[in-house]
C-alpha cells in the first residue's frame, strides 16, 4: 500500500511541476510578445510634420519612443489640445488595424495634436514585461507627463485601444490633467476576462491551465492581473468617456463596454456599438462616421469649462 501511496504522490508531483512549467512558458510568451516593426510612418497618410520624441515613463528606467503631430506645423488651425494614443497588446503606435495615422490625419484636420507612442516591450521602446496595462499605466503617466509639460497650455484627452483603451481609463480617469477619454474595445477586468477567455490566447484547456498561470505567474512576475481593474476607474472618473465596441468582437466581448457605460458618471458619456465590427475593427469598417463621432464627442467633451 505504501508503495501505491508513493507512486500516487510522485505523479502527482509530477503533474504539479509538468503543469507550473507550462504555464510559466505560456505566461513568458504573453508577457513578450514578438515586437511588430514601425512599418510605415506619417507620410504615407498625408502628414508633412512629425517629431520624433522619446521620454521616460514613471518608471524611469524605461524609455519610450513615439511621435508628436502638431495640427499647427501640419497646416491646420490648432483647437489648443492633444490627445494621446494608447496602443493594444502585441501592436505598436501604428496600431495597424485602423491604422492608427488615418485616424490622426483626420483629428490633425479637426485641429487636435496627437501624441503616438509605444508602450514598454513594444516598436521602439525599452524592453521589460508586457502586463496588460498594470505596468503601462506607467508609460501613459510618462506620456502624459511629457505633453503636459512641453504644451502646458494644452488641454489632454487620451484615446486608447483594446489594451491601451482599458490602460486609458485605469489612469486617465483619476488623472485629473485628461479631460476626455474614448475607449475603443476595452475590457472591463483583467482577471475576469483572463478567466474566462485565457484559453482563445493560450491554445491550452482550461482545466487545469487558468488555474496554473493565474496563481504562479503573478508570484514569479510580480505581475497580477487582480490588480488591473478598469472598472472601478470609471466608476472615480468625473469626465465625459465615449466607449466604442464591436458587436462582432470576439476577442473582448461587447458586454465589457456595455457594464463600464452603466458605470460611467458624466452625463456626457456615451456607447457606441458598431454593427458587425470585430476587435478593434470599428474605425477599419465606417471610418468616416468613426472619426466623425470621435471628433464631436472630443469638441464637447474637451470644450467645457
Amino acid at each position: 500500500m505504501s508503495v501505491i501511496l508513493s507512486i500516487g504522490i510522485g505523479l502527482l508531483l509530477l503533474f504539479l511541476i509538468a503543469g507550473i512549467a507550462v504555464a510559466l512558458r505560456v505566461t513568458w510568451r504573453l508577457t513578450h510578445p514578438v515586437r511588430k516593426p514601425i512599418n510605415m510612418e506619417p507620410g504615407d497618410f498625408g502628414i508633412c510634420h512629425a517629431e520624433s520624441i522619446q521620454f521616460q515613463s514613471r518608471e524611469q528606467a524605461i524609455a519610450l519612443a513615439g511621435w508628436y503631430l502638431s495640427a499647427e506645423k501640419n497646416g491646420y488651425k490648432a483647437n489648443g489640445s492633444t490627445l494621446l494614443f494608447a496602443h493594444g497588446y502585441s501592436q505598436n503606435r501604428l496600431e495597424p488595424h485602423l491604422p492608427a495615422l488615418s485616424l490622426a490625419a483626420r483629428l490633425l484636420e479637426a485641429g487636435f495634436d496627437v501624441l503616438m507612442f509605444d508602450f514598454r516591450n513594444a516598436g521602439e521602446s525599452s524592453d521589460s514585461l508586457t502586463t496588460i496595462g498594470l505596468r503601462e499605466q506607467q508609460d501613459l503617466l510618462g506620456a502624459i507627463d511629457y505633453a503636459a509639460s512641453v504644451h502646458p497650455e494644452k488641454r489632454l484627452g487620451v484615446v486608447g485601444f483594446s489594451m491601451g483603451a482599458a490602460t486609458a481609463l485605469l489612469v486617465g480617469g483619476v488623472d485629473s490633467r485628461i479631460q476626455a477619454i474614448v475607449a475603443d474595445s476595452p475590457f472591463y477586468s483583467l482577471q475576469e476576462y483572463l478567466e474566462e477567455n485565457l484559453p482563445q490566447w493560450t491554445g491550452l484547456p482550461r482545466f487545469p491551465f487558468n488555474w496554473f498561470i493565474l496563481t504562479f505567474s503573478p508570484l514569479l512576475l510580480g505581475a497580477n492581473p487582480r490588480h488591473v481593474k478598469p472598472y472601478q476607474a470609471v466608476k472615480e472618473a468625473e469626465k465625459p468617456i465615449l466607449f466604442i465596441h464591436g458587436t462582432n468582437d470576439l476577442t473582448i466581448p461587447t458586454a465589457n463596454s456595455e457594464r463600464l457605460h452603466t458605470l460611467a458618471q458624466d452625463e456626457d458619456s456615451a456607447l457606441w456599438l458598431v454593427p458587425d465590427a470585430g476587435h478593434v475593427r470599428s474605425y477599419a469598417l465606417v471610418p468616416e462616421e468613426y472619426a466623425e463621432r470621435v471628433i464631436s464627442f472630443l469638441e464637447k467633451a474637451m470644450g467645457r469649462k
